[in-house]
This record gives structure tokens, sequence and C-alpha cells, in this order.
């Protein structure tokens, strides 16, 4: 465990013993709300673990590599634009993942544009998004996170 970690869970006891010193009622009746919220989300979140298992078990990393560098650059980067939408894999896999893809030989614009969609679009938390911000919301976040991704890809091409 990282110190980050480690403090943002001391704080989190330090004010938690506040609230229980300042009043025991309110700060019991705020735990038991938060439990009940957060078993309430635990089927969407399951079933979002789910879907990642199921997509990275059908496109694997060698397939992912292959697709990204046998296309032109543009084909690839919309592509792997694409491909990360539906696609989600925590940041902590994912950085790892592109290092991969650039070692086999895919080229950096559409590395870029595959990490990038991978963590700001979401299709498969369309579902869970959609029930909390609402369609509109979830929708404008999506087109514009998708662009913004590609954007970020070009500049990264023309930066490195």
């Amino acid at each position: 465990m990282d110190i980050f970690t480690i403090i943002i869970w001391g704080a989190t006891l330090i004010f938690l013993a506040i609230s229980l010193a300042k009043d025991k009622k309110k700060t019991k009746k705020a735990l038991r709300m938060a439990l009940r919220l957060g078993r309430n989300m635990l089927v969407s979140m399951l079933s979002i673990v789910f879907a990642i298992g199921l997509i990275l078990t059908l496109i694997p990393p060698a397939d992912i590599a292959s697709f990204l560098s046998t296309r032109s650059v543009f084909l690839a980067t919309v592509g792997g634009g694409l491909l990360g939408t539906v696609t989600l894999i925590p940041a902590f896999i994912a950085f790892p993942l592109i290092g991969t893809l650039v070692d086999a030989g895919v080229s950096m614009i559409p590395s870029v544009a595959f990490l990038t969609t991978l963590t700001m679009v979401g299709i498969v938390t369309l579902p869970l998004e959609k029930e909390h911000f609402g369609v509109k919301f979830t929708a404008v976040r999506n087109i514009l996170s998708f662009i913004f991704a590609l954007l970020i890809a070009l500049i990264m091409g023309v930066v490195l």
C-alpha cells in the first residue's frame, strides 16, 4: 500500500471518529445509508467486472496489437479509439498493455488513442452512468471524451 492510500485511510478514520464523537446517531445513520447505496451498486459493479473479463477474453492483447499495426495511422487511430471505448481496463493494467503494444510495433498515435479512450470513454459502464447521471449527460460526456481522446492522441504523436 502506498503512502497516499495510507493517508486517505487515516484521514477517513480520523473524520469518522470526529463524526462519531460529535453525533453518534447521525453517523450511524449515514453509515447505514452508505452501505445501502453500496449494496445497490454492487450488481452494476459486478456486471462491469464480468464484462471486462469477457472482453479481455474475447479480445486478447495480441489481437489488439495486430489490429492496430496493420492499418494506416488514421484508420488505426480511429480503430484504436473505437476499440478502447468498448474495452474497459483499469489504468494499472492499461499502461503496461500500451507499452507492450508499442514494443510490438504499434504506432504511438493509435496506442495513445486506445489508452485515452480506455480510461475516458465507457460503453461498458454506460448503463450505470446513465442511471446515475442521466442519458443526456452520459451521451455528451462520452462523445466529448472520444473527441478529446483522439485530439490527445494526435498531440502526443506530434510531441513524441
